[in-house]
């Protein structure tokens, strides 16, 4: 390990910089203090927490194994490599360098706190829960943990000992935006009139951080919702959307310039000269569409089958996605070999996920519609099963949602409905090119008429009829999503009208939608099927 005896004042200049977050002032320094020792790990950990604050996680992936090359022993950059490991969905590799770092340091609770949520993200939901147990009883007063606490109980079907975790986040830290927007997104906690009060008062402190303050605004709204105060809700739903707004980079104008790049790359043509490429398996079943779309509603009706294991929502098919030069475009250039390649990749980095032995898996991450071509070129075999919902309804419920990460569209009702149509778009799109191979489930006509549509969805996926399915409520199975708590409910239509007190709000999102929404079900430009 590096010996911190000797720090040259150039490396305590870029340290206090990095301390005060000014970056254009640490990266000089640190690169001027490289060229003349380049094996110093100190220094080289730093640029490394630089790249890591910037978003060039690979790039701090690169340089913390070159400063563990250099120090073995070097534990802070061991552990630098195992958050920046995790922040690219690496949960695997990110274990191990935590257990490397737990047998030299069993008592750290850092390093504890981080392996549970790497369990988490990897299923692991019973063992993470006994490690945040020992975070916490060893260090009570740590509201953060206390809310990841919640966060894996409610996953497990926990929901009062979730609850009570996230009341002892609150009671540590009573204006912690996220713990509040928690109980919220549970959407079976009520707030009563002291939490409304004790959210207003948080959110009226001028110093909390905008990540509280966005999380306030999203938990207020649904409490003045479900007090039938529409436009109170409303006010607060648009802080927050719009607050959150800022600190994306979103063009929906890039969503569908990548819409019309597929729809001129994967033509019917494409496929056919592809025909009998990829990798052969069966065995991923796809779930896919907006968001809020009913899509865990699918997933659970299906992993209620003996044959199915629901997994979660993977981040395996962006990842091959991002790996492909000129993506979309860049489809035309894979070979046969590469396509099958591709395929069988996806079904090593998805079997991370699995649990058992059943012959099939549900991936539901909804933003792969975007990727349905790829899928059809990797994995021909594959099913697809397209969740869509109400255009007005499934939007207003994204807004009035907050994600903790990748649904950047979904905070303005502009950028929202043209994300909707674009989304009608390709799938329109590819049941043109390639049709009979997307079976779309209308989530209106599954919660009227359950029975017939949910054996169309087994009869799509190849599997035969199981009762089971018919009370997917019962199965008990981790659930990560939003609507964890919704789908151990029977199958019921409530949510559907919410749109409505609100609709003097949305021209911004009906105008975006424009003829979507009358042609509902069906896409624009396309006729009933015969």
């Amino acid at each position: 390990m590096p010996n911190p005896a000797r720090f040259p004042a150039l490396l305590v200049d870029a340290a206090l910089a990095l301390h005060d977050n000014q970056l254009d002032v640490a990266e000089p320094l640190l690169r001027t203090y490289l060229k003349r020792d380049p094996f110093d790990a100190r220094a080289i950990r730093m640029l490394a927490e630089l790249a890591g604050r910037i978003g060039r996680n690979r790039d701090a992936e690169t340089l913390l194994r070159r400063a563990l090359e250099l120090a073995p022993g070097f534990t802070a950059a061991r552990a630098n490599l195992a958050i920046v490991l995790y922040r690219q969905n690496r949960a695997v590799d990110a274990l191990a360098e935590l257990d490397t770092l737990l047998a030299a340091e069993p008592e750290h609770l850092g390093h504890a706190n981080l392996k549970a949520a790497a369990l988490g993200r990897l299923g692991g939901f019973e063992e993470a829960i006994t490690l945040y147990e020992r975070v916490l009883a060893a260090a009570p007063s740590q509201p953060k943990v206390w809310m990841s606490y919640g966060h894996m109980l409610k996953t497990v079907g926990r929901q009062a000992d979730g609850v009570a975790a996230y009341r002892g986040a609150i009671a540590l830290r009573p204006a912690l935006g996220e713990a509040w927007w928690s109980l919220a997104n549970l959407k079976t906690v009520r707030f009563d009139d002291a939490d409304v009060a004790a959210m207003a008062t948080a959110l009226a402190d001028p110093a909390i951080t905008i990540e509280d303050r966005f999380h306030l605004d999203f938990a207020l709204g649904k409490a003045w919702e479900e007090r039938g105060d529409a436009d109170r809700a409303f006010a607060h739903y648009a802080a927050g959307n719009a607050l959150r707004r800022t600190q994306i980079a979103y063009d929906a104008s890039e969503t569908t310039q990548f819409v019309d790049t597929i729809v001129a790359t994967a033509t019917a043509d494409f496929f056919a000269e592809r025909a009998g490429w990829g990798c052969p398996a069966h065995d991923p079943i796809f779930v896919l569409g907006m968001p809020r779309a009913g899509s865990t509603l699918v997933e659970q009706i299906l992993a209620s089958h003996p044959l199915v294991e629901g997994t979660t929502e993977l981040p395996d098919l962006p990842a091959l996605a991002r790996r492909i030069a000129d993506y979309p475009a860049g489809l035309a250039t894979i070979t046969a070999a590469q396509a099958r390649t591709l395929g069988e990749e996806y079904l090593r980095r998805a079997a991370v996920q699995r649990r058992s032995d059943r012959p099939f898996f549900v991936d539901k991450l909804p933003n792969n519609w975007a990727h349905v071509a790829l899928i059809r070129l990797i994995l021909p075999n594959a099913t697809i099963i397209d969740a869509r919902r109400d255009p007005r309804a499934c939007c207003f419920s994204n807004f009035k949602q907050h994600f903790a990460r990748g649904q950047g569209f979904s905070y303005a009702l502009d950028d929202m409905g043209h994300y909707y149509r674009d989304y009608v778009r390709m799938m329109a799109h590819i049941d043109a090119v390639q049709p009979s191979h997307v079976h779309r489930v209308i989530h209106e006509q599954l919660v009227d008429a359950p029975e017939p549509h949910i054996r169309a969805l087994l009869d799509a996926c190849r599997l035969p009829f199981d009762p089971a399915c018919l009370s997917s409520h019962r199965t008990e199975r981790a659930v990560r999503t939003a609507s964890s708590e919704q789908v151990r409910q029977p199958i019921f239509r409530g949510g559907d009208r919410a749109w409505r007190p609100f609709a003097a709000h949305l021209q911004p999102l009906e105008q975006a939608l424009g003829d979507v929404i009358d042609c509902y079900p069906l896409a624009p430009g396309t006729a009933p099927s015969a």
